[in-house]
């Protein structure tokens, strides 16, 4: 309990400000991100030429993205799903362009960011030395906010729906992390033939995570 109060108290930081520094253009619908005509394998690479700077962790903290401040690093296995389905790492948000508009109590907001040249939400992997590898990335709109806008149908990337995110009340697991429901898509840079748009991927683990301990 104390944890996620802690954690509540982090994201309301993180919140205050995003509020602070949010513009208009962060919160409309994006129109500059990839279509879905094309090779998807080339479309995967535009974005991580895009998003390459980012392979330094300071430059994305120093662009307004932070750590999630639960201190996870996401495995399929510690979500109730079958464990050799992978991992998704660690996520760093920008609170800006998921329009964060409340923490409690659950995380809601109203951002409707496509752009994956721009993304959202950057997915890094932990190594043995402590340092953090980009693997990929992530866009999340929250289902309210997404019908608000007069959408009817879930997001597209690459001719895939993405993916949509609920808690359900009746299972242990958060499917939604917390978050109220919504719709996200990953971009792998780490693909084999099996995966490159999936919620997790098999070939990233969290197995050198240092797990953040909020009580300490």
């Amino acid at each position: 309990m104390k944890r996620q109060m802690i954690t509540k108290v982090m994201w309301a930081g993180l919140w205050l400000g995003a509020a602070m520094t949010m513009s208009a253009s962060a919160l409309a619908h994006s129109t500059s991100g990839p279509t879905e005509e094309g090779n998807v394998a080339a479309m995967i690479d535009a974005i991580r030429a895009a998003t390459q700077r980012f392979e330094d962790v300071n430059v994305a903290l120093a662009e307004g993205y932070v750590p999630d401040p639960s201190g996870q690093c996401v495995s399929a296995a510690a979500e109730g799903f079958p464990a050799e389905l992978g991992d998704m790492g660690i996520h760093y948000l920008r609170p800006d362009l998921l329009g964060i508009t409340a923490v409690e109590p659950r995380v809601d907001g109203n951002g409707i960011n496509l752009d994956f040249h721009t993304p959202s939400i950057l997915l890094y992997e932990p190594q043995a030395d402590g340092s953090m590898l980009l693997v990929g990335v992530e866009n999340l709109v929250f289902q309210q906010a997404w019908e608000a806008a007069g959408n009817s149908e879930p997001p597209v990337f690459a001719g895939r729906q993405w993916d949509y995110m609920a808690d359900d009340p009746n299972t242990a697991s958060d499917e939604a992390h917390g978050f109220e429901p919504h719709y996200d898509q990953h971009v792998w840079f780490r693909t084999n033939a099996a995966t490159h748009l999936e919620p997790f991927n098999p070939l990233v683990s969290c197995a050198y995570h240092r797990t953040l301990n909020p009580e300490a």
